[in-house]
């Protein structure tokens, strides 16, 4: 007898198991088919630092939410509506955060006495009544993954690994996924191992079947396809995204893309992504450390290309000094800073918004830098185009400031048409630029453009055009170099003048107050922007008349900015640091800023947020 199917609206999934359980790429398959319904989605990753954290401990539990709707969402989702817990640590882990009346699938094999008794639980709690307050569905996932594949020629080991299977074929068929993407990607996956093609193939259906003909699923449940922009889609990441971003500014610019980086976790997948594209004229240095990874994209930017590193918060520190060097030579590089919870190496796989400050200010003497910081995970393309456009049209560094929870997290993209982002010309000099008193024709290369203050860049090798430069400070005009006092001056107040022309280029801050009567504004910048926008929602769902503003640039700020926080009665503004924005704006334009803070690796929740956008608004 056929099952009876339920509509929904939205879903959250929480998969959840140890760092070994394959958590991660059975959310990203989930994903990838739930993107192909034509669902909104949005992502979070969580897993632990260590490449193999201790099995069954709740410091190695790995967990993916998914948050996925027939209507536009801006989160991951405060807490789940359905949690897969491979093991009494992911449960463990997991429940507090778990609504009472939420479906719970849990790995009933693994709930042994050891494994119960390595993360607190005397008793188990698929016994004594501890989990009443939810739908449990208790299934033996490894030994049915087993059996499954009695009949295939792989170990019990490989067996038991294919169990992640298993519950991503059930949890396709609980919410009707589709199947022939995930075939395609294990046939891809295993195409040099027949048998482990064959055995993760059979468990993932294997998986499907069980939701069909199980008695302990009595409905499947069914959630429409998103209205969305018309366009072609996919699923994309912020680190995915930002490899492209860099490629499109390639192209756009004519400029061959040169990436010198260190691996640092969670930057490092956009090293892995570029170096996958020789064919477009990428070149990636995976170099010794931070500092020559920087070093090298310098000197590439020197050599006439574009000149790309990446890195986190310490990978940050260390460049430093070759940023000031970029600063003081004028050339255009790109440095992407993939933020994490620090100090130190701190918590390399969890988020935070705290080396703002670093980035404005993390150099010696006066050496500014234009910063900017994408919002969302496909956003991270539009950001990394941006960074380009601006370093090379003002010769300067630009520092983007992503991090984890963008890195990580993924929703939908639409495709852009590259031809209608923005030009990017390098305006290479091909001709001297100056005559001396002598009449002799000479290259000049700090002689500027007097729109954008920008020195003129002549790729090395061109005739007549020999040039030097070097950390030491310059004379304007001829690049000489000067200790005269009043020249040092000139050309330190030359370069943040340079920076402070940028505002000419960018929008102004845009203000989304609906009905142009709210008196209390909600800033935020980078990664906040879906939560703080959820909450918002929510707010005026409850009648509160709120505004909601966000930067995309911080240095410098938009031309608007101190008027737009001057217009309301309070602004609160959430980061996730200690108010390193906040402390910025109230010193710079003597407006109250109410900070809001959380420094715990992970993004804000709605409802906390809701809560005091509530508290604000209403407090006289």
């Amino acid at each position: 007898m056929a099952k009876q199917v339920v509509q929904l609206d939205r879903v959250i999934i929480r998969f959840a198991g140890d760092s070994g359980d394959g958590m991660q790429l059975t959310g990203d398959r989930f994903t990838s088919e739930t993107a192909l319904m034509g669902n909104d989605l949005a992502t979070l990753p969580d897993f632990p630092a260590e490449i193999r954290a201790p099995a069954g401990t709740l410091p190695g539990v790995s967990a993916f939410q998914l948050h996925f709707a027939d209507h536009d969402i801006m989160t991951p989702g405060d807490s789940p509506n359905v949690l897969v817990a491979m093991n009494p640590a992911a449960l463990k882990a997991n429940l507090p955060e778990l609504p009472r009346g939420s479906d719970l699938i849990v790995n009933t094999d693994e709930f042994t006495k050891r494994n119960l008794a390595r993360v607190g639980y005397d008793e188990n709690p698929l016994e004594t009544g501890a989990l009443d307050a939810y739908r449990v569905h208790a299934i033996p996932l490894t030994s049915m993954t087993v059996e499954a594949l009695k009949n295939v020629d792989v170990t019990r080991k490989d067996a038991e690994r294919a169990k992640n299977m298993f519950a991503l074929g059930l949890l396709c068929w609980l919410y009707h996924r589709p199947t022939e993407g995930t075939i395609a990607f294990l046939k891809k996956k295993f195409a040099s191992k027949p048998e482990l093609l064959r055995a993760n193939t059979i468990a993932f259906e294997a998986g499907w079947s069980f939701g069909e003909t199980t008695e302990d699923f009595s409905v499947s449940y069914e959630i429409k396809p998103a209205p969305v922009r018309p366009g072609r889609y996919r699923n994309i990441s912020g680190n995915l995204a930002m490899a492209y971003g860099l490629l499109a500014a390639s192209w756009r610019s004519s400029l061959p893309l040169f990436l010198g980086s260190y691996p640092i976790t969670p930057a490092s997948d956009i090293l892995h992504e570029l170096s996958k594209h020789k064919r477009f004229g990428v070149r990636t240095f995976q170099a010794e450390d931070e500092i020559a990874g920087v070093g090298a994209a310098l000197g590439a930017a020197f050599g006439g290309h574009l000149g790309v590193t990446t890195t986190s918060g310490p990978g940050l520190a260390l460049k430093a000094e070759t940023v000031g060097l970029a600063v003081s030579l004028e050339l255009p590089l790109v440095i992407c800073d993939i933020q994490r919870g620090g100090p130190s190496t701190g918590l390399p796989t969890k988020t935070e918004q705290s080396d703002l400050l670093q980035a404005l200010y993390g150099r010696n003497g006066e050496a500014p830098v234009p910063v900017l910081a994408p919002r969302s995970p496909s956003d991270c393309f539009n950001a990394a185009v941006e960074a380009v456009r601006i370093a090379i049209t003002y010769r300067t560094p630009v520092i983007v400031l992503s991090d984890g929870y963008l890195a990580n997290g993924s929703e939908p993209w639409r495709l852009p048409d590259l031809d209608e982002l923005p030009p990017i010309d390098p305006a290479f000099s091909t001709a001297v630029n100056h005559v001396a008193a002598d009449g002799t024709e000479e290259f000049w290369p700090y002689l500027r453009d007097p729109q954008t203050l920008a020195r003129a860049w002549a790729a090395p090798g061109t005739a007549g055009l020999e040039h030097r430069i070097g950390g030491l400070e310059k004379q304007d005009g001829s690049g000489d170099i000067s200790y005269d006092p009043a020249n040092h001056d000139l050309m330190v107040r030359t370069r943040q003048a340079k920076v402070d022309r940028i505002t000419a280029s960018i929008p102004p801050l845009e203000v989304d107050d609906p009905d142009g009567d709210a008196d209390i504004l909600v800033l935020g910048w980078g990664s906040t922007y879906g939560p703080i926008g959820a909450a918002v929602r929510r707010c005026r769902d409850a009648g509160l008349h709120v505004a909601q503003a966000h930067f995309r640039h911080l240095n410098p700020l938009p031309v608007n900015t101190e008027q737009v926080l001057k217009g309301y009665r309070k602004v609160l503004l959430p980061e996730m640091n200690l108010g390193q924005l906040a402390l910025l704006l109230r010193g710079r334009f003597l407006v109250d800023v109410v900070s809001y803070t959380q420094v715990r690796g992970l993004p804000f929740k709605v409802a906390e947020l809701a809560s005091v956008i509530h508290e604000a608004a209403t407090d006289e």
